[in-house]
C-alpha cells in the first residue's frame, strides 16, 4: 500500500483551513478574512458578489427559513445552474446547521419530484427555468419555495407565529447566528443524488468532515489565491464542481465565473476569452472534442504542420499545445480533468503538448477525490496517479494471473453512507471499512494506479472469459470518424453502439439507398479495422450507428443501463 505524501506549499501555512472543522467555520472564516473580494459572478456582469454581501445574504435567507420552520437538520434542495445565489442557497443551508441537497437542472420532473420526496427536503430554492419541473403534488409538500433569482418565497406554507423574516442587520447573522444552528464535523453537510451509469440514482451523505479533508487535499495540489480566477462549466450539484470548484476557491478568496447558458463550445470560447481563467474544471469529452473537433483538423488541414508532425512529433504538439493555452486564455495553469476516464491518445497529445493538466480519478461517495495524475509527472499516459494526501488506497480480490483487483479506499473524506439505504452502504465497504470504487484496477512498481473497467460493466464470454468493454471502446474511438460508442452484451452477443461525427453520415436522408449503401460499407470496414486488433473473445457481432445522442449523467458519461435493450439506430 503505498500513499502520496506531498508537502504543503509554502502558501498553505498562511491558510485557515487546518484549524476548520466544519463547513460553517469555514463560512465564517473565509467571509471575514475576504469582505471585500469578489467571490463570485457571472460572465459579462460588470460586478459581482462580494464575500461580505453573500455573509449577509446567506444570512437573511438563513433566517427566511427559520420563519417557516426549516431548523437545523432539515434537508434545503437547490434546482438551478450555477449563479451566484446558489452559493448563498447553499450556504443558507450548509453554515447554519441545515443539509444542502443539490439537484442536477437536467433531472427529469419524476426524478426531481423522487429526490425531494426520499430527500425529505422541507424547503427548495429553484430556478425559473426549473419550475415547471414541479407539480402541484410537489409544492405542496414543501415548507417553503424560493425563486433563486430574486431570493423571494413563491410558494410554501404558513410562517411560524411570531417569526420575522426581514433582517437588514450583518450584525445578526454572523458568528451568532452560524452558533445557533451548530454542526458538528461528523453530522450531514451535503446529500447529493448520483445519476450514475448503472441505474437508479442513491443519497450519497457527505459530512462536513468529509468536505474539510477534501478541501486540505487541494491545497497539495494546485495551490489558489485572490489573484486567480476559476471558470466553472459544470454543474454544482456534482460533487466534483461543488468541492474543487465552489468550496476550495472560496476557502482561498479565488473568485469563480459562472456561466449566463449552457456550455457550448461557442459560450464556452467566449467566456474563455473574457475570463482568461487561471484555473478550470472539465470532464474527459470536452478536451476530447477539442482535440478532434479542433486539433486533429488543424493539423490535417496544414501541409507545414502534418511534415512536422512526421518529422518531429513531440515538437508538433508542444506548438499546438501553446495555441490551446492560448485558446483557454493564455493564463491557465491548472486544468483538472475528471468525472470519466480520459482517451489515451489524448492525453498523450496533452503530455507531449506540456499542456497544463492533472488527472483527479474519484467517485461522488469520495467527495469525491482518490488520486491524482500530473500529467508532466507520470511515466504513462492512463494512469490515474498515485493516492491523494490523506488517503489509503489498495487491490482487493486480485487475480494472481493478471494482476489486477478491486481498487478499494480509506480516508476521511469517505462518505457516511447512502440515505436510508444501509443494506446498500453495508455492501460497499469491506469488513475492514475500506470503500468499494467497482473498478477494476492495477498497479505498478512506483504505487501509479490504472483503471482496467468498471467490474458493473464487465461481460463473461460463452466460454467465462472476463469481457472489459472499455478495451474495444478504446479500439472504436482510434477512429477519427467515430464521436462516441459504448459496447454492450445483447443476447449473449458483443454489440457497439457507435455515435458518428454528423457529417459522416446523413441522418436526414438516411433511408435512400445510396446513403445506406455508404452506411452497410462503413460498418463493414469498421467491423473489420475493430475485430481485427482485439481479443477473439472481444469481437463484435455487430455494430451500430446512433441516430440519436447518448443519455448521459452530469459528468457526461454514457448511462449504460439505458441502452441495455434496443435502442434508435441504424
Amino acid at each position: 500500500m503505498i500513499i502520496l505524501e506531498i508537502n504543503f506549499a509554502a502558501k498553505y501555512n498562511d491558510m485557515i483551513l487546518p484549524e476548520t472543522k466544519t463547513l460553517a467555520h469555514l463560512f465564517e472564516d473565509c467571509t471575514s478574512k475576504y469582505p471585500d473580494l469578489t467571490v463570485n459572478t457571472m460572465v459579462g456582469w460588470t460586478s459581482g458578489q462580494t464575500y461580505q454581501e453573500l455573509k449577509e445574504k446567506a444570512g437573511r435567507l438563513s433566517i427566511l427559513l427559520d420563519s417557516y420552520g426549516v431548523g437545523s437538520g432539515d434537508k434545503v434542495a437547490i434546482l438551478s445552474a450555477g449563479h451566484p445565489n446558489w452559493i448563498a442557497a447553499f450556504f443558507s443551508a450548509t453554515a447554519f446547521g441545515r443539509v444542502a441537497v443539490p439537484l442536477l437542472p437536467d433531472f427529469s420532473p419524476s426524478v426531481v419530484a423522487n429526490v425531494l420526496a426520499h430527500s425529505e427536503a422541507k424547503a427548495l430554492f429553484v430556478s425559473a427555468k426549473c419550475y415547471e419541473k414541479l407539480s402541484a403534488e410537489t409544492l405542496a409538500a414543501l415548507s417553503l419555495v424560493i425563486d433563486i433569482d430574486t431570493l423571494e418565497p413563491i410558494a410554501g406554507n404558513k410562517m411560524v407565529e411570531g417569526a420575522n423574516s426581514s433582517v437588514t442587520a450583518a450584525a445578526e447573522v454572523g458568528a451568532a447566528g452560524a452558533a445557533g444552528h451548530a454542526a458538528a464535523p461528523d453530522d450531514l453537510a451535503v446529500l447529493i443524488y448520483t445519476s450514475g451509469t448503472t441505474g437508479n440514482a442513491k443519497g450519497v451523505m457527505l459530512t462536513h468532515r468529509n468536505f474539510m479533508a477534501t478541501l486540505r487535499t487541494c491545497y497539495t495540489i494546485f495551490v489558489i489565491g485572490p489573484e486567480d480566477s476559476m471558470l466553472s462549466a459544470l454543474p454544482l450539484a456534482h460533487a466534483y464542481e461543488l468541492s474543487l470548484g465552489l468550496l476550495y476557491p472560496f476557502s482561498a478568496g479565488t473568485c469563480v465565473y459562472y456561466l449566463p447558458k449552457a456550455p457550448s463550445p461557442a459560450v464556452l470560447t467566449h467566456a474563455l476569452k473574457v475570463v482568461r481563467p487561471t484555473a478550470m474544471l472539465v470532464v474527459p469529452l470536452i478536451i476530447e472534442k477539442v482535440y478532434r473537433g479542433a486539433v486533429l483538423p488543424r493539423i490535417r488541414n496544414s501541409k507545414a504542420l502534418s511534415l512536422l508532425d512526421r518529422i518531429c512529433h513531440p515538437l508538433l504538439c508542444r506548438l499546438v499545445g501553446k495555441g490551446m493555452v492560448r485558446s483557454f486564455g493564455g493564463r491557465i495553469k491548472f486544468v483538472g480533468i475528471g468525472g470519466a476516464k480520459l482517451d489515451v491518445t489524448v492525453e498523450q497529445f496533452l503530455k507531449t503538448a506540456r499542456f497544463p493538466y492533472v488527472i483527479g480519478y474519484g467517485l461522488t461517495e469520495c467527495c469525491p477525490l482518490l488520486s491524482i495524475a500530473f500529467g508532466n509527472r507520470v511515466p504513462k499516459a492512463g494512469s490515474i496517479g498515485l493516492p491523494v494526501h490523506g488517503v489509503s488506497m489498495r487491490l482487493d480480490n486480485v487475480n494472481p494471473g493478471t494482476g489486477e483487483g478491486e481498487i478499494v479506499a480509506t480516508g476521511e473524506n469517505i462518505m457516511k453512507g447512502y440515505y436510508k439505504d444501509p443494506e446498500k452502504t453495508a455492501s460497499v465497504f469491506t469488513v475492514d471499512g475500506w470503500f468499494r470504487t467497482g473498478d477494476l484496477g492495477a498497479v505498478d512498481k512506483k504505487g501509479n494506479y490504472y483503471i482496467k473497467g468498471r467490474l458493473g460493466n464487465m461481460i463473461v464470454g460463452p466460454s467465462g472469459e472476463n469481457i472489459y468493454p472499455e478495451d474495444i471502446e478504446k479500439v472504436i474511438m482510434e477512429l477519427p470518424q467515430v464521436e462516441e460508442c459504448i459496447v454492450i452484451s445483447r443476447q449473449g452477443r458483443l454489440v457497439a453502439l457507435v455515435k458518428m461525427h454528423e457529417e459522416v453520415i446523413d441522418i436526414a436522408h438516411r433511408d435512400k439507398p445510396s446513403v445506406m449503401e455508404e452506411v452497410e460499407k462503413l460498418r463493414a470496414q469498421m467491423l473489420g479495422y475493430v475485430n481485427s486488433r482485439v481479443n477473439a473473445s472481444s469481437r463484435l457481432s455487430t455494430l451500430q450507428f446512433m441516430t440519436e445522442p447518448f443519455d448521459k449523467t452530469a459528468t457526461l458519461k454514457i448511462r449504460r443501463f439505458v441502452y441495455a435493450s434496443d435502442s434508435p439506430a441504424i
